[in-house]
């Protein structure tokens, strides 16, 4: 199909080239999104008559995103999920949710404003790419954690350059957990003391029977 574009589109061209394209695209994104329109001779006349509106309306449009690109560039979104030990999501971060979330940071986004290449299934953070305009677009950080004091853990790491390994802070803390839960204080030293008192003992108890082996 023969599109005449309304705006740039990422791969296709820029405002006012007639392209053609696979008519399920047009018919299911360009065409109902409002970013083409059918290449007919009616259409072009129409274009033509308007373009010069067109242009100016998509200039505003672009400084404004640009003006929002300037304030929401880096910003980190938190979203608390629920989460196994080594990390993994239990479900997934979907592009709604993303949307939701920049919401929620006083960002108003829509969902298909977010370039998701495929749904978030670990804790950590992860940059997106937010698309605010033809010609504009943004990269934040969605900091998926079990708690808000993980994800300021996160997020500071992050931004000193570093990782943090989730799985092994996890199992440090059921470690750390399952020993308090088990022993009382103190006992665990204790513990520690008669197991080596037993192998002392074990050590005496031994030399005499060698030393009778040697005699007979």
């Amino acid at each position: 199909m023969e599109i005449i574009l309304l705006e740039r589109v990422e791969k296709l061209g820029q405002m006012g080239d007639i392209v053609t394209v696979k008519d399920g695209f047009a018919r299911n994104y360009l065409l109902p999104q409002k970013k083409a329109l059918r290449a007919n001779e009616s259409n072009r006349k129409s274009f033509e008559t308007k373009r010069v509106d067109l242009e100016a309306q998509n200039l505003t449009q672009k400084t404004e995103a640009e003006a929002v690109a300037e304030k929401m560039d880096g910003v980190y979104c938190s979203l608390i999920r629920q989460a196994s030990e080594g990390g993994q999501l239990y479900g997934s971060v979907s592009a709604r949710d993303i949307a939701e979330a920049a919401t929620a940071a006083g960002f108003a986004i829509t969902r298909n404003q977010v370039q998701l290449d495929r749904a978030i299934k670990m804790l950590g953070t992860h940059p997106i790419r937010v698309q605010l305009h033809a010609e504009v677009s943004v990269m934040i950080n969605i900091n998926t954690a079990r708690t808000e004091e993980e994800a300021e853990t996160q997020q500071a790491a992050d931004e000193k350059g570093e990782t943090t390994d989730v799985a092994a802070a996890t199992a440090d803390d059921v470690a750390e957990v399952q020993v308090e839960e088990i022993f009382e204080d103190g006992a665990v030293a204790d513990a520690e003391a008669a197991l080596q008192d037993d192998d002392a003992a074990e050590e005496v108890a031994e030399a005499p029977a060698e030393e009778a082996e040697e005699q007979a």
